[in-house]
């Protein structure tokens, strides 16, 4: 978290797991987040509550995204990021043409949305910065060069595991389901996996962290449910 009052953000798309997804990130960081999952709900939401920011997907029922930004820049100023799975430059732009600040093409990474939208705020005066690392014990994530250090020691990580770890070192001591992070690990991206995919790539993981499964100092296996990281005061329980 950040440290200030950061604005309320409506965040509309009619995906209810990516709205999940993406409110946990943004709470995270100071944000309240208000959810809409359709143009005309959108609309009254934003009356309702007069939000600082507005994320808001184009495909959208009841009223397309474009269509909403038109009609949010008729009475406001706000900044509105908008989401987008069509990859054609023109679909892009049309955003652009009537209002949008900046646009992201799905998928997308929860903490890059959530970068993106400092730093739209940071453009519009609002403020708010994105916290450049995370710092857990002596695991230090460098998220602008996406680099990882245990003790002062650089540690190479697949995508995959960058992703495992950079979920369980944004929430330490919370228990991720495997769905959950097979979730942020394929965020918003329609790819067939399975639960055990986590075991091996957090086997592999736990190796380049030089981390006992049997004595962890950093990533405990929660039986039964999934994984957290350990927080460094807590006990150190075997796994």
């Amino acid at each position: 978290m950040t440290g200030r009052t950061q604005p309320t953000v409506l965040v509309v798309d009619d995906d209810h797991k990516l709205i999940a997804l993406v409110r946990m990130y943004l709470e995270r960081d100071g944000f309240t987040v208000v959810p809409a999952y359709d143009g005309r709900q959108a609309l009254d939401l934003f009356a309702r509550h007069r939000p600082g920011f507005v994320i808001l997907d184009v495909m959208l029922p009841e009223m397309d995204g474009v269509a909403v930004c038109r009609a949010l820049r008729k009475r406001s100023e706000v900044p509105i990021l908008m989401l987008t799975a069509r990859v054609e430059e023109s679909d892009k732009l049309s955003g652009l043409a009537v209002g949008a600040d900046d646009y992201v093409t799905k998928p997308f990474s929860p903490r890059e949305l959530v970068a993106r939208v400092h730093a739209i705020l940071r453009r519009a005066g609002s403020g708010g910065a994105p916290a450049p690392r995370i710092v857990r014990g002596d695991l230090l994530m460098d998220l602008e060069r996406h680099e990882v250090f245990v003790g002062g020691r650089e540690v190479r990580l697949t995508v995959i595991e960058y992703k495992l770890l950079q979920a369980l070192m944004e929430f330490p001591g919370r228990v991720f389901t495997r769905e959950q992070l097979l979730t942020h690990v394929y965020a918003f991206n329609e790819v067939a996996v399975i639960d055990r995919t986590v075991d091996v790539h957090v086997g592999k993981l736990r190796e380049k962290l030089g981390d006992d499964p049997v004595r962890p100092r950093y990533i405990e296996t929660v039986r039964g449910v999934g994984y957290r990281l350990l927080e460094p005061t807590r006990p150190k329980r075997a796994g």
